[in-house]
């Protein structure tokens, strides 16, 4: 097997309210989210660099799409620091599930939120 850049190459968020949700990321990020849909989904993107191979993410909406709080567990990048995004998470609807912590000097620090969806959201970040 080749050595790939990344183990991931894409993620999708599940959502049933998709504006309620788009408002939720819009603001936890601090950005007006695009959105479009692709064949019957109602997708919004969140941000990332697409010319330089980032990897990207959106919320998604439709039929096969289901929030969880059981499912695949997902870290957004929560940029230098992340409680810079987990502070706006309450006010924005979603749950604080586990406060900033620390996992080894080398790896950086993680939290979890609970989205407006009912997800169960990660985030990471080295400081």
């Amino acid at each position: 097997m080749e050595m790939l850049k990344n183990a991931v190459s894409w993620a999708e968020i599940p959502v049933t309210d998709f504006d309620r949700a788009k408002k939720f990321y819009s603001t936890i990020y601090d950005f007006e989210m695009p959105e479009m849909m692709m064949g019957p989904h109602r997708m919004g993107f969140l941000l990332y660099d697409q010319q330089n191979d980032g990897v990207g993410c959106a919320i998604v909406a439709g039929e096969g799409f289901s929030p969880s709080h059981d499912g695949v567990k997902l870290y957004l990048n929560g940029g230098a620091d992340l409680n810079v995004v987990l502070n706006r998470v309450e006010s924005a609807g979603g749950k604080i599930v586990l406060a900033k912590t620390p996992i080894t000097p080398e790896y950086g620090f993680y939290a979890s939120f609970s989205d407006t969806e009912g997800n169960i959201i990660h985030l990471h970040s080295a400081g």
